[in-house]
């Protein structure tokens, strides 16, 4: 099922969100959803807090842009052909390497893309589907995903790591989207 995502100025996209256990109702089925809704707005990550949903889950789908990267871009990242996964309960253990620009944007703040530094390696501990724990390692692009939608369950945006004045100039689109006064091709939901 399609989910609305919720836009920019939702007090849930500043929440940070809780650890769950195996018995979370419906687990199964909201990844599905996730996946379905991510999909359809044409995201290649998604953070349950974007759904209403105050959950340390996201899901990421790096593989969709090594998919339409040109051919001279595709030595450029290290981590071909990317991953496809969701992660739940993700803490971050450490950030490695240079810090590096990437054009980013969000399914809840539509038509706003802005260059963002992030570090180019994550390490995280997180648990799988099946409750399975893991600890690793994610560079390149992957980690770039995983740190916008890890960004999410800790109730941050990418465009708090804009500088004030650059904030500033985007305030009037910022508040036309709290309004819902944007136009996109999926399911979204406003403040009340």
């Amino acid at each position: 099922m399609i989910l609305p995502i919720v836009a920019y100025g939702t007090p849930i996209l500043r929440a940070v969100s809780k650890d769950i256990t195996p018995d979370y109702p419906n687990l199964a089925k909201l990844i599905e959803d996730m996946w379905e809704t991510m999909y359809s707005s044409n995201g290649v990550g998604l953070a349950a807090p974007q759904i209403n949903r105050d959950i340390r889950l996201f899901v990421v789908d790096s593989q969709q842009i090594f998919e339409n990267l040109e051919e001279d871009e595709k030595d450029k990242y290290p981590d071909g052909p990317g991953v496809r996964q969701a992660f739940i309960n993700a803490h971050v253990v450490a950030l490695n390497g240079e810090e590096w620009a990437y054009n980013e944007g969000c399914l809840s703040i539509p038509k706003i893309r802005e260059d963002i530094f992030r570090s180019e390696e994550v390490t995280l501990e997180y648990v799988d589907e099946n409750f399975e724990p893991h600890t690793a390692t994610f560079n390149g692009i992957t980690a770039r995903v995983i740190l916008h939608e890890y960004d999410h369950i800790e109730g941050k945006l990418f465009i708090d790591y804009l500088k004030p004045l650059k904030r500033k100039l985007l305030k009037g689109k910022l508040d036309d989207i709290t309004r819902g006064k944007i136009n996109v091709d999926y399911k979204m939901s406003f403040p009340k």
